[in-house]
């Protein structure tokens, strides 16, 4: 008979079935075996009775191990003690793999982990995160391209940075210095002349030596690019982004929220309430009135001070008009006060800290290369990038969202190097 899935099994919910997986728990006892089958879709109790199978096959099953690969079929009935409610009787069993000793147990720690997750990633926490974040890249196109955005792809290798020279990683190009790329913004800010509206999802690269829960040194970084828009404009995209993204979790991700314990009652007001909209100056009011923190007016928000923030409200909460000083080069100064720049972060609910950065970009080439000789760029590497202002520049700009940023804060995870299969961080690159 045909193989199905352990969930159109358990949908089945009556009936022989077949069924192909991987032993999640065993317990043997001295006429029967129970194992937990598990395959991508969900767990299923099985129990191989001993005077309901071959010898042979009571001989196989009794060598079962955690993780060893089976195939087998049975009669599904309902069993209220079994994990997810179901159970099958086996008649039929075959091992495909014995598995070894499995070398994770309940006494592991973190670090022992990240050192096995090519097999940890196989729990069902990990298997959970990791579905959420397949809805969250398919939301993230789906929201763009069903706005007439096109997908844009620019090099990985760079002759210079985009935020800050520190945290760029070097690399030989040949006998030339290179870099990896920090923003597909530079390059995207080339192609709207020609496509107009842009956006992508590719890995960026910074080389912090930040060691906190929301920080990777590899991650990927969903951004889009457009002419003809105000900061306004901007961050009704964010906001439109971001309650798209919730909404798709939402609705094909009940299952995995249950898994990982998420409050998705915490997740509802996205979908119908307008996110806040506050300045910095507002922030450092904010934060003055609410938590007794003085911050001195142009530094930059701290981890702790989004933190606290966050708590304030219960949806994102858009902070804009940072102090030009602090910001990228390309982040012009407004008008209306040129001490701040037309930009903004988004910065997540429930403590998860900066989702998305934005900004309107600068069109006036002698500011642009003063920002640049300011933060110790060279301007011939930037030459491409100040051709897009001799041209036929228009009034545009962009932003970049960190999709690991935002798994996290989905899953209410505890770090980020959870919301993603293989984390990368300043003292790990393996597995």
């Amino acid at each position: 008979m045909g193989y199905i899935s352990v969930q159109q099994a358990l949908d089945k919910k009556r009936g022989t079935v077949a069924l192909r997986g991987w032993v999640y728990r065993e317990s043997k006892l001295k006429d029967k075996i129970f194992i937990v089958l598990r395959d991508s879709t969900n767990i299923v109790q099985c129990v191989i009775k001993k005077n309901k199978v071959t010898e042979k096959e009571w001989v196989a099953a009794s060598k079962l191990l955690i993780e060893s690969s089976v195939v087998l079929e049975g009669s599904l009935k309902e069993d209220k003690r079994a994990p997810t409610g179901y159970e099958v009787e086996v008649s039929k069993l075959q091992v495909i793999s014995y598995a070894e000793p499995f070398p994770i147990t309940k006494e592991i720690n973190e670090a022992l982990l990240l050192d096995r997750r090519h097999l940890w990633i196989r729990s069902r926490k990990m298997t959970a995160i990791l579905k959420i974040r397949s809805t969250v890249f398919g939301a993230i196109h789906e929201f763009f391209r069903a706005r007439g955005f096109y997908e844009f792809q620019s090099p990985i290798i760079i002759p210079g940075g985009a935020e800050e020279g520190p945290t760029l990683f070097e690399i030989k190009y040949f006998d030339k210095k290179a870099y990896l790329t920090q923003t597909w913004q530079l390059y995207a800010e080339s192609a709207i002349f020609a496509l107009e509206k842009i956006y992508t999802i590719a890995p960026s690269f910074r080389a912090e030596k930040s060691k906190t829960a929301r920080h990777l040194t590899e991650y990927w970084h969903a951004e889009m690019e457009l002419p003809w828009v105000d900061l306004n404009g901007l961050i009704d995209y964010a906001e439109k982004l971001i309650r798209h993204i919730v909404k798709r979790v939402l609705e094909n991700n009940q299952k995995e929220m249950e898994i990982l314990n998420r409050d998705v009652k915490k997740l509802k007001p996205i979908l119908t309430k307008s996110f806040a909209r506050i300045t910095y100056d507002d922030a450092l009011k904010l934060l003055k009135k609410n938590f007794n923190i003085a911050i001195p007016w142009g530094k930059d928000l701290r981890t702790i001070e989004e933190d606290k923030l966050s708590r304030l409200f219960d949806t994102p909460v858009f902070v804009t008009h940072y102090p030009k000083e602090i910001m990228a080069f390309y982040k012009p100064r407004d008008p209306k006060n040129p001490r701040v720049a037309l930009c903004f972060d988004l910065i997540g609910p429930e403590g998860h800290g900066e989702l998305i950065g934005g900004s309107i970009r600068d069109l006036d080439i002698e500011e642009l290369k003063r920002s640049l000789k300011s933060k110790g760029e060279k301007i011939e590497d930037y030459s491409y990038y100040l051709d897009t202002r001799r041209y036929g520049s228009v009034p545009h700009g962009g932003f970049g969202m960190g999709v690991e940023r935002v798994v996290k804060w989905l899953c209410d995870l505890a770090t980020i190097k959870d919301a993603i299969a293989f984390p990368r961080t300043p003292e790990r690159f393996r597995p």
